[in-house]
């Protein structure tokens, strides 16, 4: 149950929560392939086998484990370990990687999410928190946002308390004047726990919660519905 009184500024999660990541990942990668082809016609043959493609991300993974955090670093690694091992030219990985991040910032929102951030932005100020690469600026909902704030611009990613308590900064309150507000169980919610904030659960496909030892302050099946929860604060 949510405390209203104490609710003060929201974190939002964005892929998953405010527009479904994968088809836009899907356009980036098709992007990407494309663009190789003329110039590096082996390597784009690897970007287009999903699981070639996954291998060489896990490869890198396991031997970067340093920039896990940050999805951009980790994509260009991903490219240019391709171009390297299929003997093609490698200083075409930043602008490969400019191609593939100019296709993931074109996102298809939920219904409900861009009124639910307009009401939302009227009465609290709203910061962005994510794993991923996506910019509110970019995607066009900028407007809506105090800040936003990355794990690849801030180190470390969620479930790290850290990255929520700078957000909470960021927003000018204490973490337990936070409402996080995602889609993922572990790190959203229990991240969220974690550093102190209420959370609310963005359950979109009915998902059953699996962890018994903590659950969400509450769940809802979208943005709107939020909205109505949040219709009764003083």
């Amino acid at each position: 149950m949510l405390n209203l009184t104490k609710i003060k500024a929201i974190t939002l999660d964005l892929d998953d929560t405010l527009w479904p990541i994968w088809p836009a990942i899907e356009r980036a990668e098709a992007a990407l392939s494309n663009w190789l082809t003329p110039q590096a016609p082996k390597a784009a043959l690897v970007f287009a086998n999903a699981e070639q493609r996954l291998a060489l991300r896990q490869e890198v993974v396991q031997s970067r484990p340093d920039i896990g955090h940050d999805l951009g670093t980790l994509r260009r690694e991903v490219i240019r370990l391709a171009l390297q091992r299929m003997g093609e030219d490698s200083t075409l990985a930043e602008p490969a990687y400019d191609v593939f991040i100019a296709q993931r910032m074109r996102v298809d929102f939920f219904a409900d999410a861009k009124p639910a951030l307009a009401w939302l932005a009227a009465r609290f100020p709203v910061v962005a928190l994510s794993n991923g690469n996506a910019d509110v600026h970019q995607v066009g909902i900028g407007e809506f946002f105090k800040a936003g704030l990355s794990a690849q611009d801030f180190g470390v990613g969620k479930p790290d308390p850290r990255i929520f308590h700078a957000a909470a900064d960021l927003a000018g309150v204490a973490p337990h004047e936070v409402l996080h507000v995602g889609d993922d169980a572990a790190l959203d919610v229990l991240g969220g726990l974690g550093a102190g904030m209420q959370t609310v659960w963005v359950n979109r496909n009915q998902n059953v919660w699996t962890l018994e030892a903590v659950q969400p302050h509450v769940t809802v099946t979208d943005m709107a519905h939020l909205c109505d929860l949040l219709q009764g604060r003083p």
